[in-house]
């Protein structure tokens, strides 16, 4: 459900292990573009498509009795696109989020979004999440991915379905974790592109690589996410690979921002789509709060994007935080 670049890139994926896969468009021409054409020129350019994968613009036409159901669209549009939907969700059907990010009213994650508006039991909804570039995925270069989910035959059924030559699932029974890291991911990935942007090098990447994991460490410990779980791929490798990505939605529109652009004239350059991060930092941010969780990195980019702080001010703000242990 979701035709961008991530949920197009996925029924490519599923549909190349041998599924049986309809993709939803909340636009007609463009279900009509994948049909006819076997491409999606909007969101992925000139990819072929297989052959198999059938589009529609019609919710209801994509829902009947399907046993999975994939959730691609923007995390804060989740619960508005959901609720008409979840009358034609099938008794056991498996629903899966694979957007990213914090409800900003709620501050729920997506997955407590979905349970609570369908009213499922939350061993129904999985995750899946990880250093998934949609356009590498599309390119079928190597990936592994993290399929996480409290049932573990759910799990392993969609490992299955999503196993290709070139997609490597691993199961995960820790969907807090899986959440947070790809969540938070983005908005530290926001601040590496600002400082790409002022012209700071490797060793300023890594640092905001390194102490961003930290920060988020933090916070899924405190909301009872394994250590593990955020050391591993939807972790730390879902954090380097939009951190260090030029493909990287957030690290390029951060980018943007540190060459001296507003948030309007980056927004324009990125074609009107604004990077998840850019709304995830104030969700996020709150959320931490409210577990009394410090998150600098965090609150640098939440002024930045909201406040009216410059890079340059960001970056001052980092270096002036008083000196301690790690």
């Amino acid at each position: 459900m979701g035709a961008g670049a991530w949920g197009t890139a996925l029924a490519k994926v599923l549909a190349d292990a041998g599924n049986e896969v309809t993709l939803w468009s909340r636009r007609a021409e463009l279900a009509d573009e994948i049909n006819d054409t076997h491409r999606n020129t909007r969101y992925i350019g000139e990819v072929e498509l297989p052959a198999s994968i059938r589009a529609t613009g019609d919710a209801a036409d994509a829902l009947d009795g399907a046993c999975t159901v994939l959730l691609a669209v923007p995390s804060q549009t989740l619960r508005a696109n959901l609720e008409p939907w979840r009358d034609r969700i099938g008794a056991d059907t498996t629903l899966v989020s694979v957007a990213k990010g914090i409800e900003l009213d709620t501050l729920l994650r997506m997955s407590q979004v979905i349970v609570q508006v369908t009213g499922v039991d939350p061993s129904r909804v999985a995750v899946v999440t990880g250093p998934n570039l949609a356009s590498e995925v599309l390119d079928e270069q190597p990936a592994a991915t993290v399929v996480a989910c409290t049932d573990s035959g759910r799990a392993v059924t969609l490992q299955r379905a999503f196993s290709t030559g070139y997609f490597r699932p691993y199961t995960n029974s820790d969907v807090v974790g899986a959440e947070i890291g790809g969540a938070c991911k983005n908005v530290i990935a926001l601040a590496s592109g600002m400082a790409a942007g002022v012209g700071l090098g490797e060793n300023t990447a890594a640092a905001i690589i390194t102490r961003g994991l930290a920060e988020i460490m933090r916070l899924g410990l405190a909301l009872g996410a394994k250590g593990t779980t955020l050391a591993g791929l939807a972790g730390v490798g879902d954090l380097v690979a939009t951190c260090t990505s030029p493909r990287s939605r957030n690290r390029a529109f951060g980018a943007r921002l540190g060459r001296g652009g507003t948030m309007e004239s980056a927004l324009r350059d990125a074609g009107g789509h604004v990077a998840e991060g850019v709304t995830s930092c104030q969700s996020i941010l709150a959320l931490a709060a409210s577990y009394d969780v410090e998150m600098p990195l965090t609150d640098a980019v939440h002024r930045v994007c909201h406040r009216g702080l410059s890079v340059d001010e960001a970056v001052a703000l980092l270096l002036g935080r008083s000196t301690k242990s790690e």
